[in-house]
């Protein structure tokens, strides 16, 4: 079993980690006035959130019906990994509509 919630875990890992560059990407291509690019990169990042988001809805589905996995560090990183790029998406949306204020 560690071996399935490591796979899942990782993949947590994965999706967040490639939200949490697509919302920086945002944040950078609003700064340089490219609005078109930055909001693109915010959708990105929501889709990449929104498949880390699935493996962690299919943990808690799997916790509800009594069957929940042991909890290992992994995990534990990975849920923090998701939870931080899930903030710094909506952070990064924030900061694109500031900087179209500015223009």
């Amino acid at each position: 079993m560690d071996d399935k919630i490591n796979e899942i875990a990782f993949q947590i890992i994965l999706y967040a980690g490639n939200g949490k560059s697509s919302a920086m990407e945002a944040i950078q291509e609003a700064k340089e006035g490219n609005f078109e690019e930055a909001e693109a990169k915010i959708k990105e990042a929501g889709e990449e959130l929104s498949k880390a988001h699935g493996f962690q809805t299919e943990l808690l589905h799997k916790e509800a019906r009594g069957e929940g996995e042991a909890i290992n560090i992994i995990l534990i990183h990975a849920q923090d990994h998701l939870m931080t790029s899930m903030m710094l998406k909506d952070l990064a949306a924030e900061f694109v509509d500031l900087y179209k204020l500015q223009q």
